[in-house]
């Protein structure tokens, strides 16, 4: 396998083939291996997932197909000093996003400094007029967050995209981890990874102490995951999230308020829920307020949620915090608010909206990402270097026709780790997607988080969605 893929940084290795300190002791593991037997536990890993049902679905013209979530057992290894570095950039951009979501709501300081244009915020979608002027329990808007990382260098780390409203992937990192234990249990007292395990308990106890002022104290306060159903695509982890945590699992027809609380059906009558982890898109929370044709959410949710009877987890409008239109002022937004440089770089973002943008972006299609300002999973995006000419032509007409929902970057030469392939360790592209809760008792970071790889050679889209995979992400202690 060659250590550089073009000018891609290699994770593995240096440029002279040699293995870089943080994968020494796996690689002499490895490479002492059968590689006969290595192909029947990577079989084995397979039918695992398949076992435990680690799917998604993906929805096309007519239905939902579900998908079995690819796996690679070459784990990805961060260093104690790199982690150190991204944790303190994670934990300020998270600080950041909720004092920017509290403004935004209540003063607006940062748009009446001239920070941020007034524009960002009309006809934006994501921002929730229904939110102005109040504050959810305890101050916190983002209880979850998953920033997605890119790497593109030794001590390059940079942050490709916010998840501020219902960020996915946690239940893969958790089963990855458990796999590769499985699979492999002396690599685990050999090298000396810190654990993952352990966040469902973590998240239940940053949930709790978000309780709402209707919440008198005295029993722990119950928590429920609000989930679309058993079609949504993130279906998996949603069951997978309320069982490890001991949160009850419902669906809206579920819930009705009574008394001023939201409720949920049991054997016994109905039951107040104080917090709500919500993986209920805003729009469909409620039919009241929002989406007056939704099934998925409670009639009346939102009233109680602004009287203080429950928390919902993440706070409806956070989504204004990631549109990807906003990403592109989180330098002066993590300035503003925190006085401090940003330590986790942007990656480098033309807004379509602006007239000297677009022409640049129009002239330079075939060199550059365009992303939809609202898209996610992958979809709506064009890849310019890997796209036809046919695909840039319609592609520039639809950019044309509405520039302002259009961001473009540059086209990045993310890192590469090895997968394991039939003939032998090749290099992808990958990301790194750190899971961050956050609470009146602080921000915790989840060491490592979902690594996604693009499996086929040459792509840069690790979307699962769109054909990549996942990887379990080593953080390494001292």
């Amino acid at each position: 396998m060659s250590a550089e893929s073009g000018t891609n940084f290699d994770e593995m290795l240096n440029a002279d083939g040699t293995v870089r300190p943080a994968y020494a002791e796996y690689r002499q593991w490895f490479d002492n291996q059968d590689k006969g037997w290595l192909r029947r536990q990577d079989a084995e890993a397979e039918r695992f997932f398949r076992r435990i049902g680690i799917t998604f679905n993906v929805y096309g013209d007519d239905a939902a197909e579900e998908r079995l979530i690819p796996f690679d057992m070459i784990p990805r290894i961060i260093t104690a000093r790199e982690w150190r570095k991204l944790t303190r950039g994670i934990e300020q951009r998270v600080r950041a996003l909720n004092a920017f979501l509290q403004d935004l709501y209540h003063r607006q300081e940062i748009i009446r400094s001239g920070r941020l244009p007034i524009e960002a915020l009309r006809n934006n979608e994501a921002f929730l007029s229904q939110m102005i002027g109040f504050t959810p329990p305890g101050g916190v808007y983002t209880h979850v967050v998953g920033i997605d990382l890119v790497r593109t260098g030794p001590d390059d780390f940079m942050v490709l995209e916010d998840n501020a409203r219902t960020p996915s992937g946690v239940s893969y990192m958790l089963e990855n981890r458990e796999t590769m234990m499985a699979m492999f249990p002396e690599l685990f007292t050999k090298i000396p990874v810190r654990p993952v395990s352990d966040y469902p308990r973590r998240l239940a106890r940053s949930l709790r102490a978000c309780a709402p002022p209707a919440y008198k104290g005295g029993k722990r306060p119950v928590v429920a995951v609000l989930t679309p159903g058993i079609f949504n695509s993130a279906y998996f982890e949603h069951a997978f999230l309320a069982d490890q945590m001991g949160a009850e699992l419902v669906e809206g027809n579920d819930l009705r308020v009574v008394d001023g609380r939201v409720c949920m059906r049991t054997t016994t009558g109905y039951k107040a829920i104080d917090v709500i982890y919500r993986r209920v898109d805003d729009d469909y929370l409620d039919p009241l307020s929002f989406n007056p044709n939704s099934q998925l959410g409670v009639a009346g949710i939102f009233d109680v949620y602004r009287s203080g009877g429950v928390t919902i987890a993440n706070a409806p409008g956070t989504g204004i915090a990631d549109d990807k239109a906003i990403y592109s002022y989180m330098p002066e937004i993590v300035e503003f608010y925190t006085g401090e440089k940003p330590i986790l770089q942007n990656v480098p973002t033309w807004r379509c909206s602006e007239a000297d943008s677009l022409g640049y972006v129009l002239d330079n299609l075939a060199d550059l990402v365009v992303k939809e300002v609202h898209g996610s999973g992958g979809y709506g995006m064009l890849i310019g270097p890997t796209s036809s000419k046919k695909e840039i032509a319609d592609f520039e007409q639809k950019l044309r026709a509405k520039p302002s929902n259009y961001i473009a970057q540059p086209t990045l030469s993310l890192s590469t780790c090895p997968i394991f392939t039939k003939e032998g360790l090749a290099p992808r592209h990958l990301d790194l997607r750190p899971f961050v809760l956050v609470s009146p008792d602080g921000i915790d970071i989840t060491p490592g988080g979902l690594t996604r790889v693009a499996l086929k050679k040459g792509s840069l889209v690790v979307n699962s969605s769109q054909g990549g995979g996942t990887k379990d992400s080593w953080v390494l202690d001292e």
